[in-house]
């Protein structure tokens, strides 16, 4: 999958749910409430244990788009392209990840928080990046800081953003598409309210239209 592939993904996705796999077995149910809502690009965290079963199995629904989150180790790479993934998120960048990402093919959205940050990694051949915490890195205003330097960079902002927030960035020339934990609460999740995630899902996938 090529960096194009990518911003392709990003493009069609509105917003990126955040999500933390705590039971394995969620993890279709899940991904199908959130398809079903309209959201089909899903980062799936490597923040629990079952980080790589939960992508394998979400990989295998249908209309799933399903990518890696918080890869923070270069060994993470491969294991998770092998586990289905097709793309992957990092908080930050370091020579270590953009090497693995490489060498694993497997196309990397990585997180930035400072113009130095943004313009390193540009240099490393990254168009598309996450603007990482959003909000607390100075949300809105610094992409539109961002945008005048650095016009040929397209961001995923994530962190802090609400559904409430969501259109502000959406607007911006310079974003593709938000992150977001919103549409996927724990406690909906651990008491299998999946009606619940449809209808969040739903409402953010109409950010977009």
């Amino acid at each position: 999958m090529t960096t194009t592939n990518l911003l392709d993904i990003m493009r069609s996705a509105t917003v990126i749910p955040v999500i933390a796999i705590d039971d394995p077995d969620t993890a279709v149910p899940l991904a199908r409430a959130l398809v079903k809502g309209g959201i089909r690009v899903l980062e799936v965290t490597l923040r629990t244990a079952h980080g790589l079963d939960a992508i394998r199995a979400m990989s295998q629904v249908e209309g799933a788009i399903v990518g890696v989150g918080t890869l923070t180790q270069p060994e993470e790479f491969a294991a998770s392209r092998d586990a289905g993934a097709v793309f992957g998120v990092s908080p930050g960048l370091t020579p270590a990840l953009i090497d693995a990402a490489k060498k694993s093919g497997l196309p990397l959205l990585p997180g930035v928080m400072t113009p130095s940050e943004v313009m390193a990694a540009r240099e490393a051949g990254f168009r598309q990046l996450k603007l990482f915490p959003a909000v607390p890195a100075g949300g809105v205003g610094m992409l539109k800081a961002i945008a005048g330097p650095l016009p040929d960079v397209t961001f995923c902002p994530t962190g802090g953003i609400s559904i409430e927030t969501a259109p502000q960035f959406l607007a911006l020339k310079n974003v593709a598409c938000v992150g977001g934990s919103w549409l996927t609460p724990a406690d909906a999740i651990k008491a299998g309210d999946w009606d619940l995630i449809t209808e969040l899902a739903s409402a953010a996938a109409a950010l977009g239209k």
